[in-house]
C-alpha cells in the first residue's frame, strides 16, 4: 500500500501532457492517468497515451469514451479541414477551427469525479498559455475559474474532506522549456503525438498549427524532434 498522494493526470498522448505526468510524479505523486477517445480525428494520441503511461509508470490508466462528433463543431471532431502552413502571426489572431467545444471543461469535469472516488485532491492537466493555438480552455483564468466551482461542486469538498487543486505546471512554460524540463526528467518524447491530421499510419503532417509549434520548440531547445514526420 503506498503512503504517497494520489494525483488524477490527463494524458493525451501529446509532448505536453506526457511532461505533466512526469512532473506530477517528479512532485512525490502517485498518478492516476486519464485519457480520452472523444472522435478525434487524430485518434493515434491514445495509442501514444497508452505507451507514455506505461513508460513513466503510473499506477492506473483509464480511458473514457465520449463522442463529441455528436454535435462537431471543430476540425477535430467533424468534416472541417485542419489549417496548415499558417504562420506565427496567423496563428496568435483568434481562435481556431481546431478548437474543439468546452474540451477541457468536459475532461476536467470526468477527472474531478475520477478524482472524488480516488480520495485525491489533486488534478494535473497539461494546458499553456504561452506557446499554445489560442483556446480559451487554456488560460490561468479559466483554470483558476474551474478550481473555484470544483470546490462548491463535489460531496468531498462540501463537507471539507477534500480541497481540489488543479495543477498546470506547464502554463506559463515556452514549448522549448516544457521539452527541456521533460527530457531532464526523463520522457520518451519518441511515444507522443502531437499531429492534428496525421497519416493513416500515424506519421505527422509537419504543417497543421501543433505540429509548427512542436518543431519550433525543439529547435529552440537545440534538440531534434524524434518523431517522424510526412
Amino acid at each position: 500500500m503506498s503512503d504517497k498522494s494520489k494525483a488524477v493526470v490527463l494524458v493525451s498522448g501529446g509532448l505536453d501532457s506526457a511532461t505533466a505526468l512526469a512532473m506530477a510524479i517528479q512532485d512525490g505523486f502517485e498518478a492516476y492517468a486519464m485519457s480520452f477517445r472523444y472522435g478525434q480525428r487524430h485518434a493515434i494520441e491514445y495509442e501514444c497515451a497508452k505507451k507514455v503511461c506505461a513508460q513513466q509508470g503510473v499506477t492506473s490508466h483509464v480511458a473514457v469514451d465520449i463522442d463529441l462528433r455528436t454535435f462537431g463543431g471543430s476540425a477535430l471532431t467533424a468534416d472541417i479541414d485542419v489549417p496548415k502552413n499558417r504562420g506565427s502571426g496567423e496563428m496568435s489572431i483568434g481562435i481556431p477551427v481546431t478548437y474543439v467545444p468546452a474540451r477541457n471543461t468536459i475532461f476536467l469535469s470526468f477527472a474531478l469525479a475520477y478524482a472524488e472516488t480516488l480520495g485525491s485532491s489533486d488534478i494535473y492537466i497539461g494546458v499553456n498559455a504561452l506557446d499554445y493555438s489560442g483556446y480559451p480552455d487554456c488560460r490561468p483564468e479559466y483554470i483558476a475559474a474551474y478550481e473555484r466551482m470544483a470546490n462548491l461542486a463535489t460531496k468531498a469538498g462540501v463537507e471539507g474532506r477534500q480541497r481540489t487543486k488543479i495543477h498546470t505546471p506547464l502554463i506559463q512554460l515556452t514549448k522549448a522549456l516544457i521539452i527541456k524540463r521533460g527530457l531532464d526528467l526523463g520522457v520518451d518524447y519518441t511515444l507522443t503525438s502531437s499531429c492534428y491530421d496525421p497519416g493513416p499510419n500515424g506519421v505527422a503532417c509537419g504543417k497543421c498549427d501543433s505540429c509548427q509549434l512542436r518543431l519550433k520548440g525543439f529547435r529552440e531547445a537545440g534538440v531534434r524532434d524524434p518523431i517522424r514526420y510526412a
